[in-house]
């Protein structure tokens, strides 16, 4: 059993190894980024509801109290004009409006918290946003660095290439021509030996018909010609 959890362990590291290596920082935080606008949508849409609720309620209480106020009013005025039976059932409206304005302000209350919250979600989302937007910019600042290191790795690889061909191209420079001097001391050595006999007859040959010339010439002054 502890066998197959290490081969699952195994699996699992490949596989994140995998997926790190197939993310593109720049794209990944684009799509955080997204998300996160996204998010801030959502956020907006049920601050403001919850803000109309707090309104609402805010609204329900201020009617409620003006009520209240109101029958608080006739109830004086009825007195003022003797009628009893009258101030006591404006008194009891009254009583009764303001057993509703317990329920009613502890319904803003609630609204009111609940809108500060949301309200405080949606500001701290708003700066997170931003912080995130100029880190954004570093991050793929960092990631066009990168890339610009690794092509630079790649050009110095095919540069180290290049080089070990320029040497080998040497080397079979070399050989070639070590291939020719050989070549060239074989064709010496199928010529055979140089017979110096036949040489020296050439030289004395070409000397032997310089002088014939000029005794011929030496003649021809003799005879005036």
């Amino acid at each position: 059993m502890a066998i197959l959890d290490r081969f699952g362990d195994i699996i699992k590291a490949n596989i994140n190894v995998l997926l790190d290596k197939m993310e593109d920082p720049a794209k990944m935080i684009d799509q955080y980024m997204n998300n996160m606008m996204e998010d801030l949508a959502e956020v907006k849409r049920s601050t403001a509801g919850v803000m109309a609720e707090e309104t609402r309620t805010k609204r329900m209480v201020d009617e409620n109290q003006a009520e209240i106020d109101k029958y608080a009013a006739l109830a004086k005025k009825a007195l003022s004009a003797n009628n009893e039976g009258d101030a006591r059932v404006f008194i009891a409206k009254k009583q009764e409006l303001e057993s509703l304005a317990v329920g009613l302000q502890t319904a803003y209350d609630a609204a009111r918290l609940n809108a500060e919250k949301m309200r405080q979600m949606h500001d701290k989302l708003v700066t997170d946003i931003e912080t995130l937007k100029s880190r954004r910019e570093m991050i793929k600042a960092k990631v066009a660095v990168a890339k610009t290191q690794e092509k630079m790795n790649e050009l110095s690889s095919a540069t180290e290439r290049t080089q070990g061909t320029i040497q080998a191209f040497e080397r079979m420079e070399d050989k070639a021509d070590r291939m020719l001097d050989k070549a060239n001391a074989m064709a010496d050595l199928n010529e055979g030996p140089v017979d110096d006999a036949k040489a020296l007859e050439e030289k004395y040959a070409s000397s032997s018909s310089a002088s014939v010339d000029e005794e011929l010439n030496r003649m021809k002054k003799e005879l005036g010609q």
